[in-house]
């Protein structure tokens, strides 16, 4: 979240965390809602990615060039218009729903005009589908180009229904409908989960045995991009069911002028402007990441042991989960007070605040990290298919797992430190850092291409990414010294290592599990996607109560400022507080934000 504005922070469904007052209990309850939606869509998300593995194979041609196609829609919608969507539209979608109409007319004129930019860009971008694979592939034979582009006609309407969904979504959000913008995706996997099991039913799944390449057919084509798609449209048209319950009069309306959007887009400039520089280099760096798809196709054999882009992104779906789930959650909290104290001229207050976000957030990832180093065979396995060469595929993505995981603390203390100049308002800054990375990364990422083989490129940028987030952190923190002072960096550093400690002896515990099921010789961690899934089940579970036990014997007090905010949000605990509050004895910590 961009937006230091208040309105646009509820609007988003951050609860304001506002004590004694009735507001925190609903706005509880939406946050619940929503986070229920996210879970449960990701969990769904992580089973529609490995019943595809068992469709088309993972680390295989067809199982790159769909992901290739698949993704570019979700990265040009961003890189064209999603910085207007999440950082313009919000501030105006608020202020015009205060209009004694609520909004109507501000509202009709915003669809109508999403509706008709995002056609004509979908339609131009249809027809430059073939120019577009083309200029984000290395090396691909003519085969390859033309399945691709078949894909990418299918594929690319899907730019379309992401304007759709996301005008319709903020809309929602701005007139109190929270959830519905949240729960939607769960219709796009469920959609998408039935496209892919249908297509095992009537082509089975994905044999290392065949020519997969020459062997494809139109039909195959249209059901799984044609499914794609016919998820993220329904994702679109579901919001139009709770859109008529805002009674809202949306109609028509090609006036679109003095709706505000240019005052407002210069504000947002520099977060629009660092939005485009994120998703370009995420376009190019997937065009880099092409040419190891061509380069397999050329061995004669071990080729399931050569990670392409699906291997690439499915481990990037990994690794960003938990710092989604855990530091996203706590920088919402952080960032919030720190915004408060900008506001109220209480700048000496924001290094305390900013070294108790990355005190706190280190409990969760920093486990996390070691958890996913560890256990990184059996989750690549769970994503690597059914077929002969399916624990090889594993391997592949575990060995991303490895590389990625690495950088995940950085990631996320790279995170909480740019909410510091987002709370100020200062939207230059993070620009100038994304801008930076942006180029220093891909200047490495094409040196690596010309320097190593084309079966290890993906793995080069693997490393990239991790080394890039620890690149990130290390230029936020000198530049938020530079202006704020020390905020107690020998403390956060300390916590760290105390916090890696507990969560290497979980490792380590986790891991005598882990040789016990198999995962260290290709055993029963690795023979299937349901014994996987039993192995991540059984040595989390031994991780997690290792590193809370070692948490509590040490009397972390980092450990209670995780676990105070994430349970103020529970609506079940918010009333426990409210009642609490009328009893003239108060237990610690219940009375509001620490």
């Amino acid at each position: 979240m961009s937006s230091s504005e208040r309105p646009a922070a509820e609007a988003a469904g951050v609860e304001p965390e506002i004590p004694d007052a009735p507001a925190p209990q609903s706005n509880s309850r939406a946050y619940a809602l929503m986070a229920s939606g996210t879970t449960v869509s990701r969990v769904l998300g992580f089973a529609r990615t490995a019943l595809l593995a068992v469709a088309i194979g993972s680390n295989t041609p067809i199982g790159d060039i769909f992901e290739k196609a698949n993704v570019i829609p979700t990265i040009i919608f961003m890189l064209v218009a999603g910085g207007i969507f999440n950082v313009v539209l919000v501030p105006q979608l608020i202020k015009a729903s205060k209009n004694a109409d609520r909004g109507s007319a501000y509202t009709s004129k915003l669809i109508t005009l999403t509706v008709t930019f995002m056609a004509a860009a979908t339609i131009l971008l249809t027809l430059l589908a073939g120019p577009i694979i083309s200029a984000l592939t290395v090396g691909w034979s003519e085969p390859m180009l033309a399945l691709a582009t078949a894909f990418a006609y299918w594929c690319l309407p899907q730019v379309f229904f992401y304007g759709v969904y996301s005008v319709v979504g903020q809309v929602l959000n701005a007139h109190g409908r929270f959830g519905w913008f949240m729960w939607a995706p769960v219709v796009n996997n469920i959609v998408q989960i039935a496209v892919i099991g249908t297509y095992i039913g009537l082509f089975g799944a994905f044999r290392a045995d065949t020519d997969q390449l020459a062997e494809w057919t139109t039909a195959q084509t249209v059901l799984l991009a044609g499914g794609s798609t016919l998820g993220i449209a329904l994702q679109a048209l579901v919001l139009f069911a709770p859109l008529r319950t805002t009674g809202l009069r949306i109609r028509p309306n090609f006036r679109f002028r003095g709706m505000g959007l240019t005052h407002v887009g210069k504000i947002a400039a520099w977060t629009l402007a660092s939005m485009m520089v994120g998703n370009l280099a995420s376009l190019l760096y997937s065009r880099i990441a092409s040419e190891a798809t061509a380069a397999r196709e050329s061995l004669s054999a071990g080729g399931a042991s050569v990670a392409g882009e699906y291997a690439l992104n499915t481990s990037q779906l990994i690794t960003v989960l938990p710092h989604s789930i855990f530091a996203l959650s706590l920088a919402t909290v952080i960032f919030n007070e720190l915004t408060r104290a900008f506001h109220d001229d209480r700048a000496h207050d924001v290094p305390a605040l900013l070294s108790k976000g990355l005190r706190t957030t280190a409990v969760p990832i920093v486990f996390a990290s070691v958890a996913i180093v560890v256990l990184a065979g059996p989750l690549g396995r769970l994503f690597g298919g059914t077929s002969a060469d399916a624990a090889a595929a594993g391997a592949a993505i575990g060995q991303l797992l490895l590389l990625t995981a690495l950088g995940l603390p950085f990631k996320s203390a790279h995170f909480f430190l740019i909410r510091v100049f987002y709370a100020q308002e200062d939207t230059k800054t993070p620009m100038l850092i994304q801008t930076a990375i942006a180029v220093v990364g891909l200047i490495a990422a094409f040196t690596m291409a010309a320097l190593i083989p084309p079966t290890n490129i993906v793995m080069g940028i693997a490393l990239l990414y991790g080394a890039t987030n620890v690149l990130s952190a290390i230029l936020a923190h000198f530049l938020v010294v530079r202006r704020h002072g020390d905020y107690g960096v020998g403390r956060v550093v300390d916590t760290y290592i105390r916090v890696g400690w507990f969560a290497l002896i979980a490792g380590a515990a986790g891991s005598v599990a882990l040789w016990l099921l198999g995962g260290f010789s290709f055993g029963f961690a690795f023979s299937g996607i349901f014994p996987a899934v039993a192995t991540l089940a059984i040595c989390g579970v031994v991780m997690i109560v290792v590193y809370l036990l070692l948490l509590k014997a040490a009397r972390l007090e980092e450990l209670d400022e995780f676990i105070g905010p994430l349970a103020r949000r529970i609506p079940d605990l918010s009333r426990r507080r409210a009642s609490a509050k009328a009893t003239p004895r108060r237990r610690r910590g219940e009375d509001g934000p620490r």
